[in-house]
């Protein structure tokens, strides 16, 4: 039998586990595993916004895909064409050098990058949250921002400083919210300088409630969390304008701030639709299977894909990490399935509810739908968040011991000027053919 070779797009929640039920199902002597992705790992992102509070280191969040997937070949490198004619990707390295690479089948789990809105000064000024930078940029410029309000006289200055604004009260934006005020506080008790200095945490969503995509249980839990704390939370707004020295919201109100955190939502990677397959609200349209209608040899999953939603007829799953996880399963068994290895399944999926961690000893929760709260729910919260890692457990729970036990790191690394954290992650957008002289010029094919 000929070696095929499957190429995974993407090692998120969707890509990581595709590779890793293809490798159980199949020969590594019949089938080669090939995982393009820029990193050398698999980000668990429910945990980022502790990364950014100081409770839990940046590596402990990182699981490696060398060795941890086993059988499979990891090629650093962001994908930029996908030649479906040819069987054939394009490709670009750390090192910026353009490579092909060709497969015989193809799994497409690309993710998603932030969703920005036509808001003026936005990307300019504004910060996502999408990754282990932006995580250590937020935790510098929080630390940063505390210890120049501190360092000035001028009280306009200090409450500029002192105001942090978080714009989007879906999942990250309300953990982010909650992490932050818990940490900047902190910060502020050690700088007698700002003894009575209010610091001040703005949530915004266009919603009428925070977590609006959950039960309206949990989210009053975590409203009246919040605002407990003093977090001040504004539904049903936004900001119409960004600037250096602050943000305009939509009723016209001038707040000025140094801190603009952008956690609105994610829309797909746009190298999906420069694909040229058949795309709904920007996603690959696929079958039950998770197969692309059209192209045999190509399969979709995770944010990337239009999945039909089996318990909803008509709309699509959500862009949720529980439905990635689980797509990137099936997407795997099938592709083995279409190697010879077993029989396809279709996406089937049972919601098992949902875990917000609000920072302290709070948290919201409703494992198999039962609502919980408080202590309860904030250890529900971290036991799920063990199980559902791949790897680290042991390190994420000691980082949470020793935050138990130990006062917190409160230093700059030196990341504040970092010109790695765009809101725009999605600059590149990708064309859908390469121009004459790109192609087969210049490309160093595998």
């Amino acid at each position: 039998m000929a070696r095929r070779r499957v190429v995974v797009v993407g090692s998120g929640f969707a890509g990581y586990n595709a590779a890793k039920e293809l490798a159980d199902q199949v020969s590594p002597d019949h089938v080669e595993i090939v995982l393009v992705n820029p990193t050398d790992y698999f980000l668990y992102l429910p945990l980022l916004p502790e990364v950014a509070a100081g409770i839990v280191e940046p590596r402990a969040v990182a699981i490696p895909v060398p060795g941890k997937l086993r059988n499979v070949r990891l090629i650093l490198g962001d994908v930029r064409h996908v030649d479906t004619d040819a069987h054939e990707l394009t490709y670009v390295d750390p090192e910026n050098t353009k490579r092909a690479l060709t497969y015989d089948k193809l799994v497409l789990s690309v993710g998603s990058v932030n969703k920005l809105l036509p808001i003026p000064g936005l990307a300019e000024h504004g910060h996502g949250f999408r990754g282990i930078p932006e995580a250590l940029y937020l935790r510098d410029h929080m630390t940063r921002q505390i210890e120049l309000a501190a360092a000035t006289d001028d009280q306009q200055e200090r409450d500029a400083r002192c105001t942090f604004v978080v714009v989007g009260a879906g999942y990250t934006g309300t953990e982010v919210a909650a992490q932050g005020h818990l940490f900047t506080t902190m910060l502020a008790r050690q700088r007698p300088e700002l003894s009575d200095q209010p610091i001040r945490w703005l949530l915004l969503d266009t919603a009428p409630r925070v977590l609006p995509g959950l039960d309206e249980r949990m989210s009053k839990e975590a409203d009246a969390v919040l605002r407990r704390r003093g977090v001040e939370v504004m539904t049903e707004t936004s900001i119409s304008e960004a600037t250096k020295e602050g943000v305009v919201l939509q009723d016209g109100t001038d707040l000025p701030t140094r801190t603009l955190l952008w956690c609105v939502g994610v829309r797909p990677d746009p190298l999906v639709e420069s694909t040229g397959m058949e795309t709904v609200h920007g996603r690959l349209v696929v079958d039950e299977q998770l197969q692309v209608p059209g192209f045999a040899d190509i399969f979709a999953c995770g944010d990337a894909a239009a999945v039909p939603n089996p318990r909803d007829p008509g709309e699509l799953c959500p862009m949720t990490a529980q439905h990635a996880v689980r797509q990137g399963k099936v997407a795997g068994r099938n592709v083995a399935a279409s190697l010879g290895y077993g029989t396809p399944r279709r996406y089937r999926y049972r919601d098992l509810g949902f875990v917000v961690d609000l920072g302290g000893k709070d948290a919201a929760a409703n494992p198999l739908h039962i609502p919980m709260s408080g202590l309860l729910a904030k250890v529900v919260t971290r036991g799920y968040h063990l199980v559902a890692m791949p790897g680290n457990r042991a390190r994420v729970a000691l980082d949470w011991v020793a935050d138990a036990l130990f006062s917190r790191q409160r230093v700059q690394l030196g990341l504040v000027r970092s010109g790695v954290v765009p809101l725009d992650t999605a600059a590149p957008e990708y064309p859908k053919l390469l121009s004459d002289d790109e192609d087969p010029l210049g490309v160093e094919r595998r």
